[in-house]
């Protein structure tokens, strides 16, 4: 009994603590949320049957009990169209996102570590990349490397580098003149063990948190590019593609458009609430912030 109880109480003590950072509830639902979001983009097959590129039956079929989503202009299903194209969007954006995770902070660590030219250098140029939209960087750049879903990894990679660079370039400068910094580096930790033991691990929460969030911001850049016709070619399904496509017959049969939209949105949504959530289990204090903002920092 006394097992069971001491058992029992570990456990209601950590459920306080999980419900005291950000929600027991909440991090049920998000995770539920993302693992649905994870099963689409991989295994569409398993959610709905039937080729997202072919016929089945009449055109601008509005939605009902046989096509929840209706048809579009070519009588395809706008549900299986849907559950399909987030596999492109979703591809290009965590990917690419991964590209500027590990792009930016290299070079945020080293414009951080570097003195003088090299440090000026690297910051002056991201300071040019940050004055430029994101958008504006991956339309540069799909107009170098060409269109379909390798170029739009690549754009997204490279149009989010500068996010990273910078959060991990002020963190550095700030944790650099650390007292567990310079005591490493007194007791003859080279440069690269004092980042690898020291630096990173205290970057760790905000680089999880800008990565998370991002993913959003990914999506949105991803979904327009194919929008503008640089992304897959139909008939391939793509929310980007479907979107544009479905435009011109936004009076006629709104639902062509209009589903598409709804799954980017709701996933720039999700992956917001998921920043913010990541950050608030990283780091408590946030989350006490929030609920009592008089406190200090």
């Amino acid at each position: 009994m006394t097992a069971i109880a001491t058992a029992s109480r570990g456990f209601r003590k950590s459920a306080a603590v999980l419900l005291a950072r950000g929600g027991l509830l909440s991090g049920i639902v998000l995770a539920v949320l993302v693992l649905f979001l994870v099963v689409v983009a991989v295994f569409p097959g398993s959610l709905v049957s039937g080729d997202p590129t072919a016929s089945v039956g009449a055109a601008f079929a509005a939605p009902d009990g046989s096509h929840w989503f209706g048809t579009d202009d070519l009588g395809r299903d706008v549900l299986t169209r849907v559950v399909w194209g987030a596999h492109p969007i979703l591809l290009a954006s965590v990917v690419g996102i991964l590209i500027s995770t590990v792009a930016g902070v290299s070079l945020g660590l080293l414009g951080g570590l570097a003195r003088g030219f090299v440090s000026g250098l690297v910051m002056r140029a991201l300071d040019v990349m940050l004055a430029l939209p994101a958008l504006l960087i991956a339309l540069m750049v799909v107009a170098i490397v060409g269109t379909g879903v390798t170029s739009i990894v690549i754009a997204v990679g490279v149009a989010y580098i500068p996010a990273f660079a910078r959060v991990v370039y002020g963190s550095v400068q700030r944790l650099r003149t650390a007292d567990f910094v310079a005591a490493a580096r007194l007791f003859g930790a080279s440069g690269m063990s004092t980042v690898a033991r020291h630096l990173l691990p205290n970057l760790a929460t905000e680089i999880a948190v800008v990565a998370s969030s991002a993913i959003g911001w990914a999506v949105l850049t991803a979904a327009t590019l194919s929008f503008l016709g640089f992304g897959v070619a139909l008939p391939a399904p793509d929310w980007g593609v479907d979107l544009s496509s479905g435009g011109q017959y936004l009076e006629a049969a709104w639902w062509i458009s209009t589903f598409p939209g709804l799954a980017i949105t709701a996933t720039i949504l999700l992956s917001n609430y998921l920043g913010d959530y990541v950050g608030s289990i990283l780091d408590p204090r946030r989350a006490v912030r929030a609920r009592r903002p008089w406190l200090p920092n």
